[in-house]
């Protein structure tokens, strides 16, 4: 069953490449427990298949970098990609997407977080195993505000032009 409005954010560990060392992150893989993360925040947090991929790579990813500023205007305090890749790969499409300090790229290596929200989907037949939805989610201090879920092959509601309207 699907994470809905209303729902908490499960339980679960994100992983994230840190380029700059800072006090308790040390350089490369991070692994953070998600409910530390979202306490007292307002995320914006978009999930899709994969990195490197092309509507990921040529649409959702910009336009999260593109909007960030807007978003946080209207109180997002922090903006995450979800992928089930791991963190060297998100780190290195982050670098590669400009989205480095402006979009968090969050691996969820063996799509456990996407599972525990419902959210994974096989994507076997194109040999590339279990993945995420491609979706999106407002969460204010760990609480799903908003959700909009991609049906399959779409990239119609989890883009950050659909976020920013409903702010």
């Amino acid at each position: 069953m699907s994470i809905k409005v209303g729902d908490h954010l499960p339980e679960g560990k994100l992983a994230e490449f840190i380029e700059t060392e800072t006090e308790g992150c040390t350089l490369g893989p991070n692994t953070f427990n998600v409910s530390d993360l979202v306490k007292g925040k307002t995320i914006a947090i978009f999930g899709l298949p994969g990195a490197y991929t092309p509507t990921c790579s040529a649409q959702h990813v910009p336009g999260y970098v593109q909007h960030a500023d807007a978003l946080k205007a209207k109180g997002v305090d922090e903006i995450w990609c979800i992928s089930v890749n791991d963190a060297f790969v998100m780190g290195a499409w982050g670098r590669d997407q400009k989205a480095t300090g402006i979009v968090r790229m969050m691996a969820d290596g063996n799509a456990d977080f996407s599972k525990a929200i419902g959210l994974s989907a096989d994507f076997s037949q194109f040999g590339m195993g279990t993945r995420s939805q491609r979706y999106s989610m407002l969460v204010k201090d760990g609480v799903v505000k908003q959700l909009n879920v991609e049906a399959g092959g779409k990239f119609e509601v989890s883009n950050a032009e659909t976020m920013l309207a409903q702010l």
